[in-house]
């Protein structure tokens, strides 16, 4: 079990920013044993997840529903819910695979016109050399 600390300091996330998830139902109460928040290392991992989400440009509402119907892994549906619940999550990151897909093509622009721009500094600058000799 880890502390609202450690686990900030684990996944980056302040502690304000946990109490926060927490409140607004994007991240389950933790385990409480003296008044104190325990997070398990499936909370850390969840949330470690959660924070590269967010760090592409994932919406708190879309990771949110991302998030709703809680671990998969040890959820006990039927096989019709689990299957009805992974698609759901399927169609989510299939969407924002399209958005990064499209951030990177935009990011491959940006960085060719910054090579290019670059190039023509470091040749202005030579022949400025040449012109002087």
């Amino acid at each position: 079990m880890f502390t609202i600390s450690e686990v900030a300091r684990e996944t980056g996330f302040t502690a304000h920013t946990l109490r926060y998830y927490e409140k607004i139902g994007l991240l389950s109460s933790p385990i409480r044993h003296g008044g104190k928040r325990l997070y398990t290392a499936g909370d850390i991992r969840l949330l470690q997840f959660m924070k590269v989400l967010k760090n592409t440009g994932m919406s708190l509402e879309e990771i949110q529903e991302f998030l709703l119907d809680g671990c998969l892994l040890e959820s006990e549906d039927s096989e019709q819910e689990r299957t009805l619940k992974v698609q759901k999550r399927m169609n989510i990151l299939q969407k924002h695979l399209l958005t990064l897909e499209q951030q990177r093509k935009e990011i491959e622009m940006v960085i060719q016109l910054t090579e290019e721009k670059l190039e023509t500094y470091q040749e202005m600058l030579d022949g400025g050399r040449k012109n002087e000799r």
